[in-house]
């Protein structure tokens, strides 16, 4: 008897954001009840757990390659653009709830500190698939600038302590080079171009695995009601907001505005990095490291949905007004 076909990837393909939604949801499953799973070391561990940061720079490399020189200007623009729109929603709630009712004040249990490490940040490599998957190539490009939101500096500098900490040049070089090289390429050898174009879709779903694979709902238990809040906050606030804000300046809807909507890993240690400048702050440093590790795990299952959500919307309104035009 011939076994038909397991539709898998159609029916991934079904949900918002499923190529990454469905393995990141499943990495975080895996992580919470079965932890030693992914540590039992070799190829397993390397591929299924460790390779973050190997696995975000070839979807930089891959991303890179579809960039053309003459659509450089448009990435940067998109880029200040989004990233803007970003940064300057979230540091406002956190600063203006500070500015009015102290440090020491909380909006439905959420700290100013937590809101302003959490809300002013995006996770870079999330942001890089859902361009690779709802965006075009000037979509990934942006990235470069989008990525500046990493680290404390923005957070500091809206506190009115810049100059105490800053994102290292070497850093942020190190954050583009991939992209850098892979747009070489694509632009000398359109068969390269073409070649890791395809890998874009190979890398998609182990990458999104691996986000939620150092993830645990546990860190979503032990923030409590303040850190769902604080990942709703983040989604629904600085993601929908970018994403009204940028389809208003693009004239247009456009779906990459809320795929800024998330928070990234290294935002947990924002509030100590932060406080480190400022003791003040020491005090609600614990509350705001669990509130902010909570969101990152929260917007990491919402955002690429609600992309999903936007992307489709997007096209359904283009398809209606092609077909009025005709």
């Amino acid at each position: 008897m011939k076994m038909g076909k397991v539709p898998i990837l159609d029916t991934i393909n079904k949900v918002p954001g499923g190529l990454m939604v469905i393995p990141l949801i499943l990495g975080v499953l895996a992580n919470t009840f079965f932890p030693d799973a992914l540590q039992i070391g070799s190829f397993t561990t390397a591929l299924f757990k460790s390779g973050a940061n190997c696995l975000i720079g070839l979807l930089f490399f891959c991303s890179g390659a579809q960039i053309q020189f003459k659509s450089a200007g448009m990435s940067l623009y998109k880029g200040v653009v989004i990233n803007l729109g970003k940064v300057l929603t979230g540091v406002a709630c956190g600063v203006i709830l500070a500015k009015v009712a102290g440090p020491e004040a909380a909006f439905l249990g959420v700290t100013p500190l937590a809101m302003i490490g959490a809300m002013s940040n995006s996770n870079g490599g999330l942001y890089t698939a859902l361009a690779s998957k709802y965006g075009d190539d000037t979509d990934v490009g942006a990235v470069a600038i989008i990525s500046s939101n990493d680290g404390p500096f923005f957070e500091m500098m809206f506190m009115g302590i810049a100059g105490v900490a800053a994102i290292p040049i070497e850093s942020l070089i190190a954050c583009i080079v991939p992209i850098v090289v892979g747009m070489i390429l694509g632009n000398l050898d359109g068969e390269f171009r073409t070649l890791l174009s395809n890998g874009l879709n190979m890398v998609l779903p182990v990458n999104g695995f691996v986000f939620g694979a150092n993830m645990s709902l546990f860190t979503i238990i032990n923030a409590g009601v303040p850190g769902l809040i604080m990942g709703l906050l983040c989604v629904f606030f600085t993601g929908v907001c970018v994403y009204w804000v940028y389809s208003i300046i693009r004239k247009k809807p456009d779906p990459m505005g809320m795929a800024v909507g998330t928070v990234a890993g290294n935002a947990v240690a924002t509030p100590a990095a932060v406080a480190m400048a400022d003791t003040s702050l020491q005090p609600y440093v614990e509350a705001a490291t669990a509130q902010t590790a909570a969101a990152m795990v929260i917007t990491a299952l919402l955002t690429p949905v609600m992309t999903g959500f936007f992307a489709k919307r997007a096209a359904k309104k283009l398809a209606k007004k092609e077909a009025e035009a005709k």
